[in-house]
């Protein structure tokens, strides 16, 4: 495991970015420090899973990994075309508040030429329905990782179908 992944999963702040730091200075591709910061992830997923770490640490390790792709991000983006492959709108459903998976999601997507409108957590239908019309975008990103957050998931996806069906209709 490389040494950014392990600080992370130790929950090493000042050392990540200090690693990040200089992982960019060096030149190294952008995606695989996103890479080496999602195994770091995974560790502390598994250490959550294991009961070696609590929601403290799950959400400790949630911030440090924002503040490294709050560096990576800018490079990430440098040599892009300005036109995005695609428009997409992501949030996390009414009733969850998890965002961690939908950050990474957020960046990769990013990094791959999306535009991408992040709606937050705990997100009502009408909200991701209102920006869609907004934004134009054709794709709907919707995480959530508990079950009260389901039910929010079924209504958004039946709001978005008639939308949805408008824009293919439109790009056909």
């Amino acid at each position: 495991m490389s040494d950014l992944a392990n600080a992370i999963a130790d929950l090493k702040e000042d050392e990540v970015k200090q690693i990040v730091k200089n992982k960019i200075d060096a030149g190294v591709d952008p995606l695989s420090i996103v890479d080496e910061c999602r195994k770091g992830m995974e560790i502390v997923g598994e250490r959550y899973k294991n009961k070696e770490y609590f929601l403290g640490e799950l959400i400790m390790s949630g911030e440090i990994f924002k503040e490294a792709m709050a560096t990576i991000e800018p490079k990430l983006k440098a040599g892009q075309s300005e036109k995005p492959v695609a428009k997409m709108v992501l949030g996390t459903a009414r009733g969850d508040i998890h965002n961690i998976g939908k950050d990474i999601v957020a960046i990769l997507l990013k990094a791959a030429g999306f535009e991408v409108y992040d709606v937050g957590i705990d997100v009502a239908p009408e909200v991701f329905i209102n920006k869609l019309k907004e934004t134009g975008a054709s794709i709907l990103g919707i995480s959530g990782l508990l079950t009260p957050s389901f039910e929010s998931m079924k209504l958004t996806v039946q709001a978005w179908k008639p939308l949805a069906s408008a824009i293919r209709s439109k790009s056909s």
